[in-house]
């Protein structure tokens, strides 16, 4: 099969589209189709090595997590799919080296579940990893119905989908973004706030009595803006800073899951929850996505079709 490659840790530039062999299928696991795969951050970061203190990384290495498509083969304790199934999921291992740039991926079924009908190849190849980022951070502050939710970095990959699951939910949401975005905010249903100097005084404009829980996805100083604000200091959560544990908050690794890909199926199926894919590249451009990605501009996802 065909897959995007890497022989030792690198860059854009080292990535090659080479034949290997098809993976692997183990007990409760599925041979996948891939008709699209997500691209995040974290695939270029664990190439570069960024990861390797706490990840174990063998090479060749096909990168990539998120992946939407067709049950090819299923596994010898794997009933909970047949051939032909439509899924999705964050395909995620105990370790890095099989990944979903490619033809074919075989996954744990703990990682997958049924593609939600409402969305294409390429925005369900495009939920998994940020939608499961955001819907996890968003259940470790424990947002409840009524409240307000301060989101930084709205606009983004996590940010956006988080904005969406938080009003479905029945919250109020404020989200920081370049002034660019803020129509795309408003049409996601936030009340959008420019970042940067001030930050702070522009959210207490719309939220004058503070805001109850608060989703740090850019770092810059995100959590000590966010504390000002909080009515409780622990109701925020970071996927960016390591030190918001130190501070009262949350940090949040995000963690394959099933029930909860299930339930971010069920939103979109209800026409609550879309993905914007503001890329979609041919598996041979993944250099250039990794790219796009690494610039740190993207409204929405960008997502390689296989």
């Amino acid at each position: 099969m065909k897959a995007i490659t890497l022989d030792k840790y690198g860059s854009a530039d080292d990535l090659r589209l080479t034949d290997v062999p098809d993976p692997k299928v183990a007990p409760a696991e599925v041979l996948i189709r891939v008709k699209a795969a997500g691209v995040n951050p974290v695939d270029w970061k664990l190439a570069a090595g960024y990861l390797d203190p706490i990840m174990e990384v063998r090479f060749p290495l096909i990168s990539g997590w998120d992946v939407a498509g067709v049950v090819e083969r299923v596994g010898l304790d794997a009933g909970e799919f047949a051939v032909g199934d439509e899924v999705f999921g964050y395909a995620r291992k105990d370790w890095a080296q099989n990944g979903t740039y490619a033809e074919r991926v075989s996954a744990p079924v703990r990682t997958l579940a049924r593609k939600p009908a409402a969305l294409t190849w390429e925005q369900a190849a495009g939920l998994p990893l940020a939608g499961l980022t955001a819907y996890q951070c968003i259940k470790r502050v424990g947002l409840r119905t009524g409240e307000t939710l301060l989101v930084h970095a709205a606009a983004g990959g996590v940010g956006s989908l988080a904005v969406q699951i938080a009003v479905a939910l029945g919250a109020r949401v404020i989200g920081t973004a370049s002034e660019r975005n803020h129509a795309f905010l408003r049409e996601l249903g936030a009340e959008p706030v420019t970042y940067g100097d001030g930050l702070a005084d522009r959210v207490r404009q719309l939220a004058p009595e503070g805001v109850d829980t608060a989703l740090d996805f850019v770092g810059d100083g995100a959590v000590d803006v966010s504390q000002q604000l909080l009515k409780n200091r622990e109701r925020v959560a970071s996927i960016t800073e390591g030190e918001v544990e130190e501070k009262g908050g949350h940090y949040v690794w995000v963690r394959p899951s099933a029930a909860d890909l299930a339930d971010l199926a069920e939103l979109a199926d209800a026409r609550k929850l879309t993905v914007h894919v503001e890329h979609a590249l041919p598996l041979a451009e993944a250099a250039e996505a990794w790219r796009l990605s690494q610039a740190g501009h993207t409204r929405g996802k960008i997502v390689l079709t296989v």
